[in-house]
């Protein structure tokens, strides 16, 4: 068995962080990664810049990685109707494939251990973990479930979300495109939503999340993306002139908005594993982040023997409901109400004729800097 102060379960933006924190703070970590490093994401790729002074905080320098800067924000409905406002924050297009990346290296420089090996069972007992890979065992005073949106972890510890088939199909990919710096588009068609903005390298991401009963009546994602999604006319134009740098989009399936628990076994869950904020709220990265810190400025008085293990997990829980509850339940009613087409007219309307909602909609589904 191989030992370490605490053991991440995955590799991702909210895994990395917690690292970095840890690593700050004096303690040995271990990360588990069953993928290589840098690898594409879908993701929307936006973060807002609530998050900056904490990782200034961590000696992270986004600027070196050239993203881009964005304060503008233009929503439109399938008719393509469009109303634009001012993000009150702003934020940063960085793409996954170069920030997890930069994570990765950062975390290695720092005394950190990444190991790409797939976890097939995590145990508790007697105060440890126990976390089994297909290579070796490995124990810890300490883990954090950071795997992400789903996976068979999810099966082995009953989680109530993983029992429900989720409806949701997410598609992303890079292109070249004529498209404003500054500018977030988040863009309504039928059964769906689609964001767009720029990363880094003068890229653009364009990622779009589908109803899947929607997707599966068409032969294949081409034809999908257009007599579905292209029905809005903002969309249509983007892709007309837009030329796609990857091979093929990526698509992920069976995308999860349920409540999900903060902690299972002991295990404190952060990003994604923990809760995942729909999509058109464009701040799924920064909340993956923030929970990072709120899971270590937990954990580190437990490791310091300040606090029960007991005590920890119920700080832990409550800071993550204290920031996240009600802007993850504010997306799911959104979202829910933006399927809806004559709802979603009438929501647009009542934008256009009081502008001023738009940025106080945007706030409840954001942070303050940390």
């Amino acid at each position: 068995m191989k030992n370490s102060d605490v053991l991440l379960l995955g590799g991702g933006l909210a895994g990395l962080t917690a690292a970095l924190h840890l690593l700050k703070q004096g303690y040995t970590v271990t990360v588990f990664e069953k993928n290589n490093f840098p690898k594409h994401k879908v993701c929307g790729e936006y973060i807002s810049n609530e998050v900056l002074p904490y990782l200034k905080s961590l000696d992270l320098d986004i600027d070196i990685l050239n993203p881009t800067y964005i304060n503008q924000l233009s929503f439109s409905l399938v008719s393509g109707k469009t109303i634009s406002t001012t993000l009150p924050l702003g934020g940063f297009g960085i793409s996954r494939y170069t920030l997890d990346y930069y994570l990765y290296q950062e975390v290695l420089k720092r005394g950190g251990s990444v190991l790409h090996e797939k976890v097939i069972d995590v145990f508790f007992d007697d105060d440890l973990f126990t976390v089994t890979t297909q290579k070796s065992v490995y124990i810890a005073k300490m883990a954090l479930g950071a795997y992400g949106k789903r996976s068979n972890l999810d099966v082995k510890m009953n989680r109530e979300f993983i029992e429900e088939s989720s409806p949701w199909l997410g598609v992303k990919a890079h292109y070249r495109l004529d498209f404003p710096d500054d500018l977030v588009g988040l863009h309504h068609f039928k059964g769906g939503y689609c964001g767009v903005s720029k990363v880094e390298n003068n890229l653009v991401n364009i990622c779009y999340l589908g109803n899947y009963d929607s997707f599966k009546k068409h032969k294949d994602l081409q034809e999908y993306q257009d007599k579905v999604v292209s029905q809005n006319p903002n969309l249509k134009a983007i892709f007309a002139k837009a030329l796609i740098e990857f091979d093929k989009p990526l698509v992920i399936s069976q995308i999860s908005f349920d409540s999900k628990t903060t902690i299972e076994n002991n295990m404190l869950m952060i990003g994604d594993t923990a809760g995942l904020i729909h999509p058109l709220c464009g701040n799924g990265m920064a909340i993956a982040i923030h929970s990072a810190k709120l899971a270590c400025e937990a954990l580190i008085p437990f490791l310091e023997h300040q606090v029960s293990r007991e005590q920890m997990e119920k700080r832990y829980a409550k800071n993550w409901n204290c920031h996240f509850r009600s802007r993850l339940r504010t997306g799911r009613i959104l979202g829910y109400l933006l399927q809806k087409e004559k709802l979603a007219a009438l929501v647009l309307h009542l934008l256009f004729i009081f502008p001023s909602l738009l940025p106080l909609l945007i706030k409840q589904t954001h942070g303050k800097a940390l």
